[in-house]
Parts: structure tokens; C-alpha cells; sequence
């Protein structure tokens, strides 16, 4: 009898975990470190809006639906079938949690700096900080249709080293230090099909001090 009952049990406990585990494990939007406007005039408001609340947004929706399938699928298949989905929605949700950590207002401390470990390894790697913005505004505007450019940190070398990947991959050789989306919805409102001069003003706003910390974390 009470084997009856442990066994007409375990199917409502499975239901009951399975349903937590599925709630636990939802993406969800992360919340920005600033306001919409805060990087104005380099960034509009209208554009971060729309690229956080509707781009990014979709990439999370889009994550959590492939992930469920992906979890219901009775084949390999299926599952193989899948994976283009879970690879694009995953890169874009990683992708842009890396960007809105990536940038920081102007009048805090987007766009500045300061000697230490970061400078030094971006002077000893490209000789300047002029001339690694100028190798990186021209390997990211290079990128044909949408992607994203990036400085990585190769643990091989324990160099920083420029890279740029396509689409919504995300970037798996390096460590991303700093990322720059380069898909038209992050610029085209604001600066037209003009990719330079929104490569230029991006560095205004680039949060730095995130970016030192993740190369003390990859370098340790």
C-alpha cells in the first residue's frame, strides 16, 4: 500500500521539480547600471531603449523557448535542430550582458583611462592607446553585415589580442575584455550607416574599470 502510494506520488513530485527547476532556470533581462539617457550625447536614449528593452529583450525570450525545447525533445534530431537557435538567442543574451557592463556615463567613468594594469597591457600590445582604438574602430567596421569586435584575452600568450565574430557568437577563443556591438540596431538611429563615427564616440562611454577588472580575473 504504501509503495502504491510513493509510486501514484512520484509523478506529481516530478511534475512539482521539474516545474521548479524550469521556473529557476529562465533567463531573464538584466536590469542596465544607468539610465536610458545616461550615455547621451554619445548613445540617444531611444537607441538604448530600444536595444535593451526589444533587442536584447528578444534574445532572451528566444534563449528560454529553445532551452525548453531543447529540454522536451524526444530525439537527437531534434535536439541537433535546435542548436543553431540556442547558439544564436544564447551569444546575444551573453553578448549583451557583457555590452551594458561594458559602458558607463561620461561623467562617471565611461571613457576614462587611468594608468594601471589595463593601459600597460594595451600599450605593450599595440604600442598605444591611439593606435589599439585605431586597429580596433577598423577591424569592427570591417565586420560584413552584423557582429561584434572585440579586445580578448588570450590565456596562451597572456596577451590582449583584437577579434571580431560574427553575428551573435559569442567569443569563446579569448576572454572578452571589452565588446562593441556592430549590428545596425545599435547605431542606425543615432548615426545612420556611418559605423566610424559611432566606433569614435563609443569610446566615450566605454567603462574601463570593467574592463581592468576582467583582465585581473582572466589573468589570475
Amino acid at each position: 500500500m504504501l509503495s502504491t502510494a510513493k509510486s501514484a506520488l512520484r509523478p506529481s513530485l516530478a511534475r512539482l521539480f521539474a516545474a521548479s527547476a524550469t521556473k529557476r532556470s529562465l533567463h531573464t533581462l538584466p536590469d542596465l547600471p544607468y539610465a536610458y539617457n545616461a550615455l547621451e550625447p554619445y548613445i540617444s536614449e531611444a537607441i538604448m531603449k530600444l536595444h535593451h528593452s526589444k533587442h536584447h529583450q528578444t534574445y532572451v525570450n528566444g534563449l528560454n523557448a529553445a532551452e525548453q525545447s531543447y529540454a522536451k525533445s524526444p530525439s537527437v534530431k531534434e535536439k541537433i535542430a535546435l542548436q543553431s537557435a540556442l547558439k544564436f538567442n544564447g551569444g546575444g543574451h551573453i553578448n549583451h550582458s557583457l555590452f551594458w557592463k561594458n559602458l558607463s556615463p561620461s561623467n562617471a567613468d565611461g571613457g576614462n583611462l587611468p594608468d594601471g594594469p589595463l593601459k600597460k597591457a594595451i600599450e605593450r600590445d599595440f604600442g598605444s592607446v591611439e593606435e589599439f582604438k585605431k586597429q580596433f574602430n577598423a577591424a569592427t567596421a570591417a565586420i560584413q553585415g552584423s557582429g561584434w569586435g572585440w579586445l580578448g584575452y588570450n590565456s596562451a600568450t597572456n596577451r590582449l589580442e583584437i577579434v571580431t565574430t560574427a553575428n551573435q557568437d559569442p567569443l569563446l577563443s579569448h576572454t572578452p575584455i571589452i565588446g562593441v556591438d556592430i549590428w545596425e540596431h545599435a547605431f542606425y538611429l543615432q548615426y545612420q550607416n556611418v559605423k566610424a563615427d559611432y566606433l569614435t564616440a563609443i569610446w566615450n562611454v566605454i567603462n574601463f574599470k570593467e574592463a581592468e577588472q576582467r583582465l585581473a580575473e582572466a589573468a589570475n
